[in-house]
């Protein structure tokens, strides 16, 4: 795995080891990095110069992959922004903190959702409070 999109230090960080931080910031990068080039090919897709439809049946069927493109983006793009949230609380020194009770986010779990902002407990109790 190269480094060369890391900065030259990144703060310390109280829950994890410089290596793991490291190593997710990395991930980070490139899911950043994939996530605009998705962005940049959804909106040459979009606006891409539209074929004649030869019927109705056409049409509809261009419009419903245009939308299936609009709300793949709007995931994307909801994504992207969640990851730029992370790579900032990494150059804050924040990254790895519950945000609701300070906590550490295991390095298990932000290795399985990078843009996690709580621990296990706090997640677990926020989607148990939202459920009916």
């Amino acid at each position: 795995m190269s480094t060369q999109a890391i900065p030259p230090a990144l703060p310390e960080d109280e829950y994890l080891s410089h290596e793991q931080l490291v190593e997710l910031h990395g991930r980070l990068q490139a899911q950043l990095a994939e996530l605009l080039d998705l962005g940049t090919a959804a909106v040459s897709e979009l606006t891409r110069e539209e074929q004649t439809a030869a019927d109705h049946l056409d049409q509809a069927s261009t419009s419903s992959d245009r939308d299936l493109v609009m709300r793949k983006a709007d995931r994307e793009r909801q994504l992207l922004h969640k990851v730029k949230t992370a790579l900032r609380r990494i150059a804050e020194g924040e990254y790895g903190a519950c945000e609701l009770c300070g906590e550490e986010i295991t390095f298990g779990r932000l290795s399985a959702r990078l843009v996690a902002t709580q621990c296990i407990d706090c997640k677990s109790e926020t989607e148990r409070t939202r459920d009916p």
